[in-house]
């Protein structure tokens, strides 16, 4: 057998297996007066602020990501990086069916929220000449086309 490399004999103890450890791998914290969301396994969490009563807010087979509390706390803006193509959805803090906000197919990513809460800012390539130059827009919460800033 194999001796273990100074590496992964780290890594095993750095991350020990017991019951009632922290989690260690929550991703992308967003904070409000209230609650904390996050990013674990993928999918998109919501906590109390103290870290109590965690639960999850997406359970889509994609990737979520980037997530963003709004102003008042109320919604939490996402990535969902579905079918091959990102966009911006949002949803109710108490949980629910997101709604999404973009439709176009470069990929749009959430980076946060307008000071008012009405939109949500998201970074896209939507008018641009190259994949690398990204600008920022804002969409309404309500629906609408994102408008660039």
């Amino acid at each position: 057998m194999r001796a273990l490399t100074p590496l992964a004999l780290a890594l095993l103890l750095a991350f020990p297996a017991t019951a009632g450890e922290p989690t260690l791998l929550l991703r992308s914290p967003s904070v409000s007066a209230d609650h904390v969301a996050f990013v674990y396994a993928g999918d998109v969490w919501v906590a109390d602020r103290d870290g109590a009563h965690p639960r999850r807010l997406t359970v889509h087979p994609g990737v979520e990501s980037d997530p963003f509390l709004s102003p008042d706390g109320a919604l939490v803006a996402f990535t969902g990086h579905y079918d091959g193509n990102a966009d911006v959805y949002v949803v109710p803090v108490d949980g629910g069916q997101p709604d999404r906000l973009t439709f176009h197919p470069t990929d749009d990513a959430a980076r946060g929220w307008t000071p008012d809460g009405e939109s949500v800012l998201l970074r896209s390539g939507r008018l641009t000449q190259s994949r690398r130059d990204r600008r920022i827009y804002t969409v309404p919460v309500g629906g609408g086309m994102p408008a660039p800033m």
